[in-house]
């Protein structure tokens, strides 16, 4: 079957699912119902021209992701805030300087951060420790592959020890639940618990399999660069990093529209990583998941398109349908 073309990320306690330029966040309350909230994205790649550019629609898609992640986290957190604070002197003359725009400013710089701290610890930082050795390897060539060595055991050192963390293997969880119902979706099953429940929770779309491409890409990139100034090393690698997510991007976007046998083996790296990331969910997790997927995503057209139901099913399957949920803080 042809790629449904959604995709999602893990929050705090529930999911976030995108299909084109609307989102919806679906969250397992403390009082255990399920909030969802829909919402256009308001992306920058509706711009058609941008959309068929390579490289740069991989790196605005990776801004804007980034940007929507940090969103939808902040949704999903504003349930489980046991008291609200009172805002202290700096936040209120932080509000009243940029008023309106308080939050976006908090946003943006949210995300800046995050980006300049992921390339100083997963760019930079092996660098660094790897000009250790410069005085003992000759080859400029053995110098890049033992930068990217550590580059990759930094990285896979990361997230396994915040699998430790029992907040963050929830979060994993509900990761696995993304994952499941996209694949019961894309293998022609009816998005229901019990097939979502014995679908694969590993997915070639999925947003560690790009971080995984991200590191293997920047080998291959800086092996083949080289130049003898300490200082100009370092510039190309962070001028580079735009470059290498664009790039990235693209093995992604091919790999999830791909059955090849080629881009299956390139694919198998990223999809061992996922067992990290992804956990198997519980039946209250799949039951987030669906209600994420259904607010954004006919999956029942989408069967009857792909010939896997019969109109006489999809008929029923439409006189089932009866949930609400909450679009642009009104109800639909």
């Amino acid at each position: 079957m042809k790629s449904s073309g959604i995709g999602g990320q893990a929050v705090i306690e529930g999911i976030m699912m995108k299909n084109k330029d609307r989102y919806a966040v679906a969250v397992r309350k403390p009082d255990q119902e399920i909030e969802v909230e829909v919402r256009e994205s308001g992306s920058v790649m509706k711009n058609p021209i941008l959309k068929k550019i390579p490289i740069v629609r991989g790196v605005l898609s990776f801004v804007e992701s980034l940007v929507l992640g940090m969103q939808t986290l902040t949704f999903s957190a504003g349930f489980y805030e046991e008291e609200e604070a009172k805002p202290g002197k700096a936040e209120k003359a932080f509000d009243k300087i940029f008023k309106d725009k308080a939050e976006s400013v908090v946003m943006g710089l949210t995300v800046m951060f995050s980006v300049v701290f992921a390339v100083a610890i997963f760019m930079i930082l092996p660098y660094y420790i790897s000009e250790l050795l410069r005085p003992y390897v000759i080859s400029s060539a053995l110098m890049a592959l033992i930068e990217g060595a550590l580059r990759l055991a930094i990285f896979i050192g990361y997230i396994f020890l915040i699998t430790l963390m029992k907040d963050i293997r929830r979060v994993f969880m509900y990761h696995g639940a993304e994952h499941k119902c996209i694949n019961c979706v894309e293998s022609g099953l009816p998005l229901t618990v019990e097939n979502v429940r014995i679908s694969s929770r590993l997915h070639k779309r999925c947003g560690t399999s790009f971080l995984l491409i991200v590191m293997i890409v920047s080998i291959i990139f800086f092996f083949f660069i080289h130049t003898p100034n300490p200082l100009w090393r370092v510039v190309i690698r962070l001028l580079l990093v735009p470059v290498i997510a664009g790039v990235s991007y693209e093995f992604i976007r091919l790999a999830g529209s791909s059955d090849s046998a080629v881009v299956n083996l390139l694919s198998m790296p990223g999809m061992l990583l996922q067992r990290l990331t992804t956990k198997e969910p519980d039946d209250g997790m799949i039951e987030v998941a669906i209600r994420a997927v259904e607010a954004v995503f006919d999956w029942k057209q989408y069967l009857a398109d792909e010939g896997k139901i019969t109109q006489e099913e999809l008929a029923q399957l439409r006189a089932e349908e009866g949930f609400e949920f909450i679009v642009d803080g009104e109800e639909s």
